[in-house]
């Protein structure tokens, strides 16, 4: 059981490094008003001066407390000579000279053996998360102190309760202290120590408030009672020390703090305890055994080890699923490089053959949100590209009258007897121009899909690209260059389509036969005789458009060649005769009916070309094209240098996994009962000692 807190604090040490606060490990945090004597029971149980004094708040910042017992130095030295007896790692400390010493997280590597220094490195590390202006902050400050003299705890020192702001402090800083103390005290794995003053009344105790807040059944709080020798002279603190005014579950241990004098007077620890030792023997002669700040120091190692030992089936089951998460992490950051050539083919085939699965769909990483790949394509030609096809009218922007101009136009100076086909040629290729805009478009679409794709890739699939920021950016630019050079290609390609189509308009097309016999019937009944009535009737229908082309109100002047002038010979509006009439008719009807086979025909062949000259090229051609500029032997080192973090991230998450299968080893097959020895009076209300969570706790 000895070996459950020292694994507990390497635990928080790589949870920290790492990042991983998900965990709530057990440990015992200190609480109470400001100047109730919580810095003076720290250092009793250490056992030396080592934190800052002063008025106001002078924990500004959480210090987590790690206290490892170690052997004398002069064991350890029996032991580094292989005289003594061999002691596990974790109490093993070769090449250290000092009794006792102490190292902040914050510092590596860098051992402190003056305990003054120590009390200097808090104060500027304090400075440093919060200025100089007396304000708080929750980043923690994590010292651990290897001393011969301690008992294996963890604890944490909070800012004092405080009411009223000093100096440049918040307005909130009673709140924000609050708030603090309530994030630790609220695990459910953490021991909350109260520390309470003996000359105020206990009932009015702000700690205890806070600690009845998070633990109203009082199953995880210890009561500490400081100042005992500054009670008025003729009161005491037996009934508070018997549990008899408040009952807390855990018990109520009495201490002695050093007075300002001992402090002033630098009077040692070890005269302190004796003192105090003195002082409950005189006062207290029946609970002299169970007070004290070294009875203290032994009733906290023995519950935090009660505890962490009722945590651990949880705690191993979270710490079982974390190293999986993290076991996945570090496969994720691969291994060192040693080979570069065998490293880089490798990634770039992988980039390779992930790219081409995301177009054909067979990709390990499957989009759930949004479709990627050669579904995005596919939505592209059937969707997006075939719905604007359709959307196109085959008779936008021609009007009636822009059909007869063009068959007038067509004519020359003699009259028609027929349609001309030539107007017909004409109008039709206009129509047909209008599907290149939205062809071309779909290859634009197509190319930053594809362009896309290569994001995708290296997010989800070849995850290995993280690691070397240069061979990405380098694969990024090679797909990048490949893919820009097939675009020209096949936006000529789609434009030659429509060239291709304009070049020669099919009237033989099987399926514009029919329309075509209509223009022939239509034609064929214009040349048949006609009787006196009707040719008189048809001339002077032939007649009518001559005064429509001069009004008598606003007459041509053929001499002026102004454009003006020249468009004004063809109105705006007017009614078209019957002839006029049925030839625009005849004219829309062929080129809606050639305009359809038309856009059918782009509609199929657009993203066949598409595919041919831009995605599958790419595909059969993107490993070779990477292989050939990128496997240069002048070049492997330099693409294959990792990013600052990801060497790092791999020795933390190493550093997270040795832990983890370490810890089910570390733990006793089967768990003593832990012997606390507790006040039997403070059972005194009615409780038994084998309730809740002393289950298992041997009480005299």
């Amino acid at each position: 059981m000895e070996t459950l807190i020292p694994v507990i604090n390497r635990l928080q040490e790589v949870f920290l490094t790492v990042g991983a606060e998900s965990i709530q490990l057990p440990q015992i945090v200190v609480v109470g008003s400001q100047s109730s004597g919580k810095s003076s029971v720290l250092e009793s149980l250490v056992g030396r001066d080592f934190l800052p004094r002063g008025s106001g708040i002078v924990t500004r910042r959480p210090l987590v407390l790690q206290l490892v017992h170690v052997p004398p130095l002069e064991e350890r030295g029996k032991q580094d000579n292989g005289k003594g007896p061999k002691q596990n790692s974790q109490n093993a400390y070769p090449g250290i000279k000092a009794e006792e010493w102490g190292t902040f997280l914050h510092c590596k590597n860098q051992i402190f053996t003056d305990f003054s220094e120590i009390c200097k490195e808090i104060e500027l590390e304090t400075d440093r998360g919060t200025g100089e202006n007396k304000g708080i902050s929750p980043e923690p400050i994590y010292l651990k102190i290897y001393s011969p003299n301690v008992l294996n705890l963890t604890l944490v020192d909070l800012p004092g309760i405080t009411k009223v702001p000093v100096g440049d402090q918040p307005e909130d800083i009673e709140a924000q202290v609050q708030e603090m103390i309530i994030s630790f005290i609220s695990n459910p794995n953490s021991l909350i120590l109260c520390v309470s003053p003996a000359n105020s009344d206990l009932a009015t105790s702000e700690g205890l408030k806070l600690a009845r807040e998070v633990d109203p059944e009082g199953r995880r709080t210890l009561l500490v009672v400081s100042k005992l020798d500054l009670m008025d002279a003729g009161t005491d603190a037996l009934e508070v020390l018997l549990g008899r005014v408040i009952p807390v579950r855990l018990g109520i241990v009495g201490v002695v703090n050093r007075s300002q004098h001992d402090l002033n007077t630098k009077k040692s620890l070890d005269d302190c305890a004796k003192d105090e030792q003195a002082f409950l023997q005189r006062h207290y002669p029946s609970l002299a055994s169970r007070c004290g700040s070294r009875y203290l120091a032994r009733t906290l190692s023995r519950l935090l080890m009660h505890h962490i030992r009722d945590c651990l089936p949880e705690l191993k089951t979270r710490v079982t699923v974390l190293s999986a998460q993290y076991q996945t992490r570090l496969s994720g950051y691969g291994q060192p490089v040693e080979d570069h050539s065998a490293t880089l083919l490798q990634i770039v085939t992988k980039f390779a053959s992930d790219y081409c699965n995301t177009i054909e769909g067979t990709a390990r990483y499957i989009q759930t949100s949004e479709l990627c790949g050669g579904a995005r394509i596919c939505y592209i030609f059937h969707e997006t590209f075939g719905r604007t096809l359709q959307s196109i009218d085959p008779l936008g922007g021609l009007s009636e009258l822009d059909i007869l101009t063009a068959i007038r136009n067509a004519t020359g100076p003699r009259p028609a007897l027929f349609v001309p086909e030539v107007s017909f040629e004409l109008l039709v290729k206009k129509q047909i121009k209008r599907l290149e805009e939205p062809s071309l478009r779909c290859v634009e679409l197509v190319h930053e899909e594809m362009q896309r794709i290569i994001q995708h890739c290296s997010s989800f699939s070849t995850q290995e690209l993280l690691r070397f920021p240069k061979l990405h950016d380098s694969i990024v630019e090679v797909v990048t260059g490949l893919l820009r050079k097939r675009l020209p290609v096949t936006n000529e390609m789609v434009h030659n389509l429509v060239a291709i189509e304009l070049a020669y308009i099919n009237t033989k097309h099987p399926d514009f036969t029919d329309a075509a016999q209509v223009s022939a019937s239509v034609n064929s009944q214009q040349t048949e005789p006609m009787d006196g009535g009707k040719r008189w009737k048809n001339e002077k229908e032939e007649k009518a458009p001559s005064s429509a082309f001069s009004s008598p109100s606003r007459a041509v002047n053929l001499l002026d060649t102004s454009d003006d002038c020249v468009s004004q010979a063809v109105p705006i509006t007017r009614k078209l005769t019957a002839r006029e009439q049925r030839d625009c008719e005849v004219i829309q009807r062929l080129i809606k009916c050639y305009f359809l086979i038309v856009r059918k025909n782009i509609q199929d062949s657009v993203p066949k070309t598409v595919m041919h000259f831009l995605v599958n090229h790419v595909k059969e051609r993107l490993q070779s094209e990477l292989v050939g500029q990128l496997y240069k032997l002048p070049l492997l080192q330099n693409l294959l240098i990792e990013s600052q973090d990801t060497a790092q991230q791999r020795t933390e998450v190493a550093q997270m996994l040795e832990l983890p299968a370490e810890f089910p080893r570390c733990l006793p097959s089967t768990f003593p009962a832990v012997e606390c020895e507790l006040p039997t009076a403070y059972f005194s209300h009615g409780r038994s000692p084998s309730v809740g969570h002393i289950k298992g706790i041997k009480f005299s």
